[in-house]
C-alpha cells in the first residue's frame, strides 16, 4: 500500500445516510480477486443508467466536485462485509472517507486497505456539507499524526484511530508487511525460545 501522507484536498460530498456496501460496489462486480479495477464500478447503479450512460447529476459525474476525500452521511458502509467496498473507493482515488458513523466491518476493511475512515461529530459533518455547498472548492486538511481534521476557514476536530492501524497507514503496511518488517526481531526471539535449546539449535 501507499504510505498515508498528511493531505489537504477538496472533497466529494455524498450526504446520504445508510450507504451500504452493495451500493458502494454491487455484488455482480465481485468476481475479481485482486484489488485493481473496482473503482470503475464504484457506486455503479448510482453513476450509470442501465444503458451505460452516466447520470449527470450524480456527484461522481459532476466536475464541480473533486478530491481524495469522500464526505458521506451517517452509517456509511453498512450491510454485507465485502472488502471490495474499500477496494473500490481506494481504486477510484479516495484516501479518506468522513462520516459521523461507520459500520465496524467496513471501518476495519478500510484501514486494512490504506483507506482512512474519519468519524466526526454529526454537527461537524453538517458543517462540512454546508461549506461544500457554499463553495465546492473548499478544502479539508487531514493530519494523521496529530489525528486532526480541519475544515478550511472553519473548525476542526480530533479523531480516534487504533495506534497499530495508524502506524500501518503511515508506513504503507498491511498486516503481512508489518510482520515482515519485524522479521529480524522475530528470528532473534525464536532463537532464544526454549525449544531451540532442547533441539540443540
Amino acid at each position: 500500500m501507499e504510505k498515508f501522507e498528511n493531505m489537504t484536498s477538496r472533497v466529494v460530498p455524498l450526504p446520504i445516510e445508510d450507504v451500504d456496501t452493495d451500493q458502494i460496489i454491487p455484488a455482480r462486480f465481485l468476481k475479481a480477486v485482486t484489488r485493481e479495477g473496482f473503482g470503475e464500478n464504484l457506486f455503479r447503479d448510482w453513476r450509470y443508467l442501465s444503458n451505460g450512460n452516466p447520470i449527470p447529476d450524480f456527484v461522481l459525474n459532476d466536475s464541480t466536485y473533486a478530491g481524495k476525500i469522500l464526505v458521506a452521511g451517517r452509517n456509511f458502509g453498512c450491510g454485507s462485509s465485502r472488502e471490495h467496498a474499500a477496494w473500490a473507493l481506494y481504486d477510484f482515488g479516495f484516501r479518506v472517507v468522513v462520516s459521523s458513523f461507520f459500520a465496524d466491518i467496513f471501518r476495519g476493511n478500510a484501514l486494512n486497505n490504506g483507506l482512512l475512515p474519519i468519524q466526526v461529530s454529526e454537527a461537524f459533518l453538517q458543517e462540512i456539507f454546508r461549506a461544500v455547498e457554499d463553495d465546492p472548492s473548499v478544502e479539508i486538511e487531514v493530519d494523521l499524526e496529530a489525528q486532526i481534521i480541519s475544515l478550511q476557514g472553519a473548525g476542526q476536530e480530533r479523531f480516534e484511530i487504533d495506534p497499530y492501524k495508524k502506524m500501518c497507514l503511515q508506513n504503507g503496511y498491511d498486516d503481512i508487511d508489518y510482520l515482515l518488517s519485524q522479521k529480524e526481531k522475530i528470528e532473534a526471539f525464536e532463537k532464544k525460545a526454549p525449544r531451540y535449546f532442547m533441539m540443540g539449535l
